[in-house]
Parts: structure tokens; sequence; C-alpha cells
């Protein structure tokens, strides 16, 4: 996907976004970091854009619920901020749904913090190979992969440009 792509997919979601919660009052939008919160600060731009009201963002650290830790190297855990979720409608964002582990992860982490009224996912890229029952309610693109490619996400704030490709992990 070319940056223009990114930019179409996310401002088709937001319009499925809307369809969904034409008031969009009490919808929060959750980005899981790194990429996910800036999928959703930008979904937020553009929904409060088309409606003219603002739209609540947050910004998750999952690190901690991950049923990988043991296996990955140690990172320095990021901010969580999310504003009040008890009765609200909460989106979660990603960049990418793979196995499903890190919105479970996501998920658990969300319950610590309250009860939404409602829990919907976001995704640029669904690429498919699910372990968990876990499904996205709003898809930027499909992609399918095997499970020797990579799916590599760019954004223009965290990598200076934006796009989607799909790598080997296979050496040439």
């Amino acid at each position: 996907m070319t940056g223009e792509e990114v930019s179409r997919s996310l401002r088709r979601i937001s319009h499925e976004i809307i369809e969904a919660h034409p008031q969009v009052a009490g919808v929060v939008l959750v980005g899981i970091h790194t990429r996910g919160v800036h999928l959703a600060r930008y979904l937020a731009r553009e929904i409060g854009g088309l409606l003219g009201h603002e739209v609540s963002v947050g910004e998750l650290d999952i690190g901690l619920y991950r049923d990988d830790r043991d296996l990955r190297k140690a990172v320095e855990p990021k901010p969580t901020r999310v504003p009040e979720i008890s009765g609200a409608n909460l989106i979660v964002i990603d960049d990418v749904l793979f196995t499903g582990r890190t919105v479970r992860a996501a998920l658990d982490a969300l319950a610590d913090l309250g009860r939404a009224e409602t829990t919907e996912l976001a995704v640029l890229v669904d690429r498919g190979h699910r372990e968990l029952p876990i499904k996205a309610d709003y898809v930027g693109k499909n992609l399918p992969t095997s499970l020797d490619e990579i799916v590599r996400v760019r954004i223009d704030e965290v990598d200076g440009m934006s796009g989607v490709w799909i790598e080997s992990m296979v050496a040439a």
C-alpha cells in the first residue's frame, strides 16, 4: 500500500465508524502502541473534521499483558493514557491484525481500566493466520500472507513515510 492508499483506507474506516456511531458521542478510540496510537489520532482528526467535534483518543501499552513476555526482549514501557472508558463505546486501533494475541492483551489491559459499553476493533491491515477467535470490525485492507512473510507498516509520524510492505523472512 502506498501512503495515499493508507490515507484512503483510513478515511474509509472513519466513514464506517460514523455510520456505526452517527453521533460519535461516547466513542473512545484507543490506539495500541506504537503505530496504533498514530492511526487512532488520524482517525479522530478525520471523524472530528467530518462531524465538527472532537473525538476522544487514548493510548495503550500492552507490554505487561502479553503472553510472550518471556520470549521477547525487554522494551521500555510506553505510557498508557486512556480517558474514562466505563460505559463508553471503545474502538481499539492497531496497525496489523495477525494471530490476535496483541488484541487479546489489549482487551485484558482495558478490562483493568473499566467496563466499556461496547468494544470494537479497527486495523489498517488484516493478514490472517489467527490463533484466537478475534475479528476486526473495521479493516483497511485484507492482505493474505504466508507465515514466512512479515507485514511492515510505516507511518509518517514514526517512520517519516507511510505505506505497507510485505517482506520475506527467508533470506534471498
